[in-house]
């Protein structure tokens, strides 16, 4: 059994009952073996898409993580791409990340925050500590003037980086919609490479786009 999650993006035109029918079909395919249950569904209502999916400028966007072997999902899927009414979707391992748009943010203590706001900005030029981002505090870097000016922005550091939170995704992507460089970031490798996962996912959804010239 593994902890996996699936984002759907539904036809926007869809009622509540007609989407919640289509919830327990999928969802019966994967509580069929012993040990297996859907943990949470949370349904974000209509969003507006990044980018147009079949002609749609709209989607319902539903999250679900359950737990299943991994031998249903060929199946699960199979019928999942035969629903019209489903523009599109994704299934992922579910490493703890909440079903909302949402990182998980790693505590800080209110003296170390009093102590941070404190220090001058000339503290960038100082040893970066091997933390996600270059600033000590941990919290991600602000850019400006759009050549990777950075400056540090209070707050926690985030302990699990969310493919769902737009806010904190779209602080690594330049204006043409591109991954802005480690170099620039100045984050650890590991981050970088999950920052890039995450991007791809929240792309492949509409969450984000590919290019800043979409046309919705």
């Amino acid at each position: 059994m593994r902890n996996y999650e699936i984002v759907y993006i539904f036809h926007p035109a869809l009622d509540d009952d007609t989407v919640q029918t289509r919830l327990e079909r999928f969802h019966g395919l994967l509580t069929g073996t012993e040990g297996s249950e859907i943990s949470a569904v949370d349904d974000w209502g209509i969003r507006q898409l990044a980018y147009l999916i079949a002609d749609q400028s709209q989607g319902r966007y539903v999250v679900a993580q359950f737990v299943a072997p991994g031998e249903v999902l060929p199946e699960f899927e199979r019928i999942l791409k035969l629903d019209d009414d489903l523009l599109r979707y994704l299934v992922v391992l579910s490493e703890g990340e909440p079903t909302s748009g949402q990182s998980i943010l790693a505590e800080v203590p209110e003296s170390v925050g009093e102590r941070e706001s404190d220090d001058d900005d000339d503290d960038d030029d100082e040893e970066e500590d091997d933390d996600e981002y270059g600033s000590r505090d941990g919290s991600p870097p602000e850019f400006s003037g759009g050549r990777g000016k950075r400056r540090r922005v209070e707050g926690p550091r985030i302990e699990l980086l969310n493919f769902k939170d737009v806010s904190t995704l779209s602080r690594f992507i330049t204006e043409q919609g591109k991954i802005l460089p480690k170099r620039t970031t100045k984050v650890t490798a590991r981050f970088q490479r999950d920052l890039g996962v995450a991007v791809k996912r929240a792309r492949f959804l509409a969450l984000l786009p590919y290019v800043q010239n979409h046309e919705r």
